[in-house]
């Protein structure tokens, strides 16, 4: 079923609140696709090797980015690590850090030195609630067969957690990372209006049935049962300023998708507007959504206002995009100019929604 007065829709410029840009050759490769998607804003993981942890690492990277892509703001973050103490929040207000991002121990990409215990961070939450700063959790906890955790149930695990977090620090702005599942929408929604999700371009498309088989589609947290599609879908038309877009998008050289231990991750930059349309497309297809429910309001909101607003950026985007249904090939493969790297990205082969820029 076609998405009606969609085609040709002129859009505020789309803000990726989560997104991983690697370091150094990979990040030449993935950096110029950011506009390509119709994103001119994004908030950067730290999850480097090592991880940015100081406001100094955070600023270098910062200016190696806008040499890249001068045409894109760049929102940076620091690891929560036991170097980030509440001066370094300071710190980091001072020079224009966004956030600060929780990663538990061992459970996703670069993540060995991550949280084991929110307690012994308890004084720097403190401080981001006096600086306003943002703290952005990967919600999961580790699988634990004692205590039959998995990759499945492993985000609702952690939602207790969300919730006494929240109690601890009512002022704290924080943001559950990549929602999958209907029980993480409604932790969020439980809180009160400064705790937010993100939701990605991928887990609208899939289930668990799509990483299964197919090593481009593992990613954590890993998309869950239809119900929890379905859930997520609707939450991304629901008009609900709590939920905006964070693709997650994490590229991974091609070989490490094939590995023994294969790295979790889905890339999805350079397509990332056109995707959420696909996306919401299906849900169609499927009666999850009616079309009455894809407006031009939400379809502004989820990809940009909502998103901006939280972050408390200055102004509305002022650049503008112009969809158009069936205008973009994924390609196969995105290889770097010395054919060093190669990404899959995700939905290779399909056609889906381009974008253009308004001039």
């Amino acid at each position: 079923m076609p998405l009606e007065g969609i085609d040709g829709l002129e859009l505020p410029a789309a803000a990726d609140m989560h997104v991983h840009l690697r370091d150094g050759e990979m990040t030449e490769l993935v950096v110029p696709t950011i506009r390509q998607g119709g994103v001119n804003t994004v908030f950067v993981m730290p999850n480097l090797v090592p991880p940015v942890t100081s406001v100094r690492h955070a600023l270098d990277y910062q200016s190696r980015l806008q040499e890249l892509e001068p045409n894109v703001t760049f929102l940076m973050s620091l690891y929560l690590h036991k170097n980030i103490t509440p001066d370094t929040v300071k710190e980091a207000k001072a020079h224009g850090i966004a956030g600060i991002k929780s990663y538990p121990h061992g459970v996703t990409t670069n993540s060995h030195q991550g949280v084991v215990s929110y307690e012994e961070f308890y004084p720097v939450f403190e401080e981001m609630e006096r600086q306003d700063m943002v703290l952005n959790i990967h919600g999961e906890v580790p699988s634990t067969a004692h205590e039959d955790i998995t990759v499945l149930n492993a985000e609702e695990a952690f939602l207790p957690t969300l919730l006494d977090l929240h109690r601890r620090f009512p002022k704290l702005r924080i943001i559950l990372e990549h929602c999958t599942s209907a029980a993480a929408i409604k932790a969020v929604n439980q809180c009160g209006p400064n705790v937010a999700g993100t939701i990605t371009a991928h887990h609208i498309f899939m289930t668990v049935d799509s990483w299964a088989g197919d090593p481009h589609c593992f990613c954590k947290p890993v998309a869950k049962l239809p119900s929890d599609r379905r859930a997520l879908l609707r939450t991304v038309v629901s008009g609900d300023p709590k939920f905006f877009l964070g693709t997650d998008s994490a590229p991974h050289a091609a070989k490490s998708k094939r590995a023994d231990k294969v790295a979790a991750g889905v890339f999805t930059q350079p397509f990332a507007v056109g995707l959420v349309i696909d996306a919401l497309e299906e849900g169609l297809e499927m009666g999850v959504l009616q079309a009455k429910d894809v407006t031009k309001e939400k379809l502004e909101g989820f990809l940009s206002g909502y998103g901006r607003a939280f972050y408390k950026l200055p102004e509305e985007a002022k650049e503008r995009i112009v969809v158009k249904k069936g205008t973009a090939t994924i390609p196969e493969i995105l290889v770097s100019e010395d054919g060093g790297i190669e990404v899959v990205p995700f939905r290779r082969g399909k056609i889906t929604w381009g974008v253009e820029w308004k001039q």
